[in-house]
């Protein structure tokens, strides 16, 4: 297959869809992306939130409950951001290295972010590269890292993406935040279902995230290139709450196992074949995955395809209300 390493492709992009084949974005039932379709209840907000700028006491809460949430060794520290996405873009500054391994295919932005900056990626006359990026579990095909295979391959810098690992907790690799130069980030608006309230954080000892790897003084360096407020109100208030309710968390694994495979009932029903992913999102393969994007669309559904393969299709999940416009698309 041909890779076009250049081109970000994501999910989402209803206004694409919608420009393409009709209606409004509420026609829309947008599956291309997998961020869960049952969010977290949103908690009565505080006026003063939205009002006054962030104080240091509810970056405190959630920092709290981020550290209770993922079991966070005490040597490591917590930095909250706008989003994992804002975290992404900050790591080559961690690093002085100028080469960087990203096994692919893949979440792209690493890549973006790592050539942006004037890295050498995936270069095939590098044998070992001094930084590695890993998506675990891996966007699109769910792919997993074991712990070992970190450990005997650590280098300089590994940056270990957990953004879909909330719905299986039991494989993540926070406890290795402990070792020096071994980051997590962690993504809220996914298995939260909040992906507008723009919320991420990183994990790592605080010598982990200096600037260019040779500060002591490491949190406050990250927390500089991020800048002041870097999370706002209203996400301090809802993060915090949702992460301090484990019961909210444990009865979502629970409901997206299910779904999940109802999931893949249906396309296999339909003969797609399963081939990954999370209980987040489902990735087959068929025939054609342009038809299938290109029939389902039509009925006003959004899926995603991939530049590099043409037989891969990813589904996230239909909300409890949308079950039946699928299964009669697909019909």
């Amino acid at each position: 297959m041909n890779v076009n390493t250049q081109k970000r492709d994501h999910g989402g992009g209803l206004d694409h869809a919608a420009a393409r084949f009709g209606g409004t974005r509420e026609d829309w039932l947008d599956l291309s992306t997998g961020i869960n379709p049952v969010p977290y209840p949103l908690p009565k907000i505080p006026q003063n939130c939205w009002t006054a700028l962030p104080d240091s006491a509810a970056m405190t809460r959630l920092i709290s409950a981020a550290r209770a949430f993922w079991n966070v060794p005490e040597q490591a520290t917590i930095v909250p951001a706008a989003g994992a996405s804002a975290l992404i873009a900050r790591m080559p500054d961690l690093t002085q290295s100028t080469c960087v391994s990203i096994p692919g295919p893949t979440y792209n932005e690493h890549e973006a972010a790592f050539r942006s900056a004037g890295f050498s990626v995936n270069d095939p006359d590098i044998d070992a590269p001094e930084v590695r990026v890993l998506v675990h579990p891996n966007n699109p095909d769910g792919q997993k890292h074991n712990r070992q295979s970190i450990l005997d391959q650590h280098r300089d810098l590994t940056i270990i993406d957990e953004s879909f690992c909330d719905e299986m907790p039991a494989a993540s690799h926070v406890a290795l935040t402990d070792h020096p130069r071994i980051i997590v980030l962690k993504s809220f608006g996914k298995f939260w279902g909040l992906a507008g309230l723009r919320l991420g954080f990183v994990i790592a000892t605080p010598h982990s995230l200096a600037r260019f790897g040779n500060s002591d003084d490491a949190a406050s360096d990250l927390n500089a290139m991020l800048g002041p407020w870097a999370v706002s109100g209203p996400a301090l208030h809802i993060g915090a709450q949702a992460l301090e309710d484990n019961a909210w968390a444990q009865a979502t694994r629970t409901r997206l196992s299910k779904d999940a495979a109802h999931l893949d009932q249906l396309m296999t029903a339909k003969g797609a074949k399963n081939i990954g992913g999370t209980t987040l999102f489902r990735l087959y393969t068929v025939d054609n995955a342009e038809e299938w994007h290109t029939r389902l669309a039509r009925h006003h559904i959004w899926t995603r395809v991939f530049p590099y393969n043409d037989r891969w299709l990813r589904l996230g999940l239909p909300g409890p209300a949308d079950w039946a416009r699928l299964e009669s698309a697909l019909a």
